[in-house]
């Protein structure tokens, strides 16, 4: 009995203990919850700035009017349409092209150069492009207004481009436009680059300039280019936009799988043919992903969110990784838009072989494309294919145009604080934070000449939104792009 009554204190001592550091566990997450700071500028009343909220509307879609299509990387140039687009500028924005100096680069890109005050100060660089994908034949019909129309409906701009990205283009010249009628010069010398090429890579736009600047021995303080935007309810319980800036981006390639064999009559067919071999290879790569980790970028992205979030759950987790990581990993890998900022992604794009039902294939191909996280690399993909195929049948080979994840940029330069000042300036309800640009943008060709690039536009948008940009019905609210003005207005107005 005595031992009964001594086994059974040492059980009640033990369930004390554990309740006493679950207790205390509970206490640590709430108080590093509770605890931690905003990381948001307050928003400081600005000076108006007057923007002709019509005229840039029609402006802009004037600019979209112009059919200055990227097809391919191997398709020829438009190089009437992009003449247009040059002369358009010219002709609508006359301030800007009698007090900047506007050079032609590479053909078709644009390099402007606005003198500032103080020629000591390092120069700022804004970028944008000029080009647009084309409209998918066949979806025409899809459009509420013709994609090249310019239509001013709704209250919208509607075509390709008026996201991607004639609005940074035009915003830009039109909010300097504005702020040299009223006088206003930046203190900094202020570059504006459009290149011509970006929907196929940039190599013989963005990629010129950035030499050019190079060779001037010009090194911009910061690059500023599209990329991250303003979205509505794009974070559980955050109240507000959330305004992401871009401070690193994923890398890319497209690896070929193909298989050769001996061909025939389909009547007396392998156990496996060229087309299953791919098949299986394609489905292989599908069943193993790459594993989901938090990176750099979307930690600061977190640590940004934290203190904005509700202290339950949200807050909670987003202050705790070192516990709850796996738990958010989980969460975060349920969602396609989510998933991407966790994992180097695997998509099987293109898939082809054989010339008749009854004709066994003599070769059959796929093309997977691979988007990769800050840490993996070109050859990390390359042999995890290798590995995950395991078939010597199966061919293996890195496409044409691969590209490394970028470096990342620092949230410590005055420049990310000047950026994010602006932003809540103009936009006050918004959360600013950093985030993992998980497109391919312009601004990587300028690592040559910078390490603080920046990826965004003053693009007050949601989901379907974003959907738009490379789909059907692209357009843009008139009274979103005019605030978009607005905010390069007074980007520029303070640099």
């Amino acid at each position: 009995m005595v031992e009964r009554r001594r086994r059974s204190g040492v059980v009640w001592r033990l369930i004390g203990v554990a309740f006493a550091a679950v207790g205390a566990l509970c206490a640590l997450l709430l108080v590093r919850a509770w605890t931690i700071s905003s990381l948001q500028p307050t928003p400081q009343k600005l000076k108006p700035i007057a923007v002709d909220e019509h005229g840039a509307a029609e402006r802009l879609a004037g600019a979209v009017r112009i059919a200055t299509v990227s097809e391919s990387e191997t398709a020829p140039v438009r190089s009437e349409e992009f003449a247009r687009l040059h002369a358009y500028l010219s002709e609508q924005f006359p301030r800007v092209h009698a007090a900047l100096r506007r050079e032609v680069i590479a053909g078709h890109s644009l390099l402007y150069t606005w003198a500032g005050r103080n020629p000591s100060a390092p120069p700022a660089l804004l970028i944008g492009h000029l080009d647009v994908v084309p409209v998918e034949p066949g979806t025409e019909y899809v459009w509420e207004q013709p994609p090249f129309s310019g239509a001013i409906a709704g209250g919208f701009v509607w075509g390709r481009g008026t996201i991607d990205d004639k609005f940074t283009v035009l915003g830009l010249l039109e909010a300097a436009e504005a702020l040299l009628a009223q006088n206003v010069q930046p203190q900094r010398t202020v570059y504006f680059a459009f290149g011509h090429d970006e929907e196929v890579g940039g190599d013989h736009g963005a990629a010129v300039i950035a030499a050019e600047l190079e060779r001037r021995g010009i090194r911009p303080e910061f690059v500023l280019d599209e990329g991250g935007a303003l979205m509505r309810e794009a974070v559980p319980g955050l109240r507000g936009p959330l305004a992401c800036i871009g401070v690193a981006e994923k890398g890319s390639v497209g690896v070929r799988l193909e298989v050769q064999a001996v061909g025939g009559h389909s009547s007396a067919p392998p156990r496996q043919t060229a087309v299953g071999k791919v098949a299986a290879a394609v489905a292989a790569l599908e069943r193993n992903q790459f594993p989901p980790r938090i990176t750099p970028p979307v930690a600061e992205m977190l640590r940004y969110l934290a203190p904005e979030l509700p202290l339950v759950p949200h807050r909670l987790v987003a202050a705790n990784l070192w516990l709850f990581e796996p738990f958010l990993l989980r969460a975060l890998t349920g969602e396609p838009a989510t998933n991407a900022s966790v994992r180097t992604t695997t998509a099987a794009t293109m898939i082809g072989g054989g010339v008749k039902e009854n004709v066994l294939p003599a070769s059959a191909w796929a093309l997977v494309n691979y988007r990769i996280l800050p840490g993996d690399s070109v050859a990390s993909v390359l042999a995890h294919v290798e590995r995950t195929v395991a078939d010597p049948d199966v061919a293996v080979a890195a496409a044409p145009r691969a590209r490394e994840p970028t470096g990342v940029s620092p949230t410590t330069t005055p420049a990310f604080r000047y950026l994010s000042q602006t932003i809540r300036n103009v936009f006050p309800d918004a959360v600013v934070a950093p985030y993992l640009t998980i497109g391919g943008t312009d601004v990587r060709h300028y690592s040559r000449v910078s390490q603080n690039l920046y990826r965004f536009m003053p693009l007050q948008a949601d989901r379907s939104d974003l959907a738009r940009m490379h789909g059907a019905n692209e357009r843009v609210s008139v009274e979103v792009y005019r605030k978009g003005v607005e905010f390069y207005a007074h980007l520029l107005a303070g640099l």
